[in-house]
């Protein structure tokens, strides 16, 4: 069963994404060396609480940060702690916010200092691949056709795709139906109707068959040392006038 929202529904999402749009935005600037994975988390959960929000991740069971963070080959979900980020670092910061009953779910993945030009690279075509999703979310389309514009440019791009992290529904849950893989055939799938309200995120890495382990944690999932992962996120309003992007960094 897929939750449709009402269009105040939605509104209350757009506050908490606008939420948490700008503090995304505003942790990514405090990317620096020597700064640390859970100094950025302490900030997140004190910019969250100030905004009226309450940690979104924090509804997890068993996850006890603001934020997840994921460095170099660490592709999702990685736990903030004393690591220091260091020049050439590159760091995905996933965030949510919970506002008046409803998350809101986004990422960005960024460079730490002087990063190499293949690792820019690398980045470009994630914020691209994040944008042609999107501009498939309309309705009247399918699943298929957002998955199947991401699929394309990570692999004209030359990048593996992580085939078993998808992007989500969203709304009085963090994750609910549909999934949205991040590969698929256009026209296929679940029917884009108003009302729906997902996160779209492609995950992706340096190399083109990613090998993927779960970490002792029980959370963070790495692949191999030597290759780069990429996680870019936006929540995402499905309405007639088109994708409405409702975690904006402005």
């Amino acid at each position: 069963m897929i939750p449709i929202k009402t269009e105040e529904e939605i509104k209350i999402m757009a506050e908490g994404g606008k939420i948490a749009g700008r503090i995304l935005k505003e942790l990514s600037g405090k990317v620096v060396p020597g700064v640390s994975t859970l100094e950025l988390d302490l900030e997140a959960e004190k910019m969250i609480k100030e905004a009226g929000g309450e940690p979104g991740f924090k509804r997890v069971p068993n996850y006890y940060h603001a934020i997840c963070t994921a460095v170099n080959e660490e592709v999702v979900h990685g736990i903030p702690a004393d690591r220091k980020l260091r020049s050439g670092d590159i760091i995905s910061i996933d965030l949510g916010v919970f506002y008046r009953g409803f998350h809101s779910d986004c990422a960005v993945t960024v460079g730490c200092g002087d990063v190499p030009a293949i690792a820019e690279k690398f980045l470009e075509i994630g914020r691209r691949t994040l944008s042609a999703g999107i501009a498939k979310a309309r309705v009247a389309n399918h699943i298929g056709d957002i998955s199947f514009a991401i699929e394309t440019i990570l692999k004209d791009g030359g990048y593996g795709i992580v085939a078993n992290l998808t992007g989500h529904g969203v709304g009085r849950q963090l994750h609910e139906e549909p999934l949205i893989p991040n590969f698929g055939q256009a026209g296929t799938g679940v029917k884009l109707t108003e009302g729906m309200v997902i996160a779209i995120e492609p995950i992706y890495t340096t190399k083109t068959n990613p090998k993927i382990y779960l970490e002792e944690d029980g959370w963070t999932v790495t692949s191999e040392k030597g290759t780069l992962a990429g996680h870019f996120e936006h929540t995402i309003a499905i309405t007639k006038g088109g994708p409405i992007v409702l975690t904006e960094q402005g």
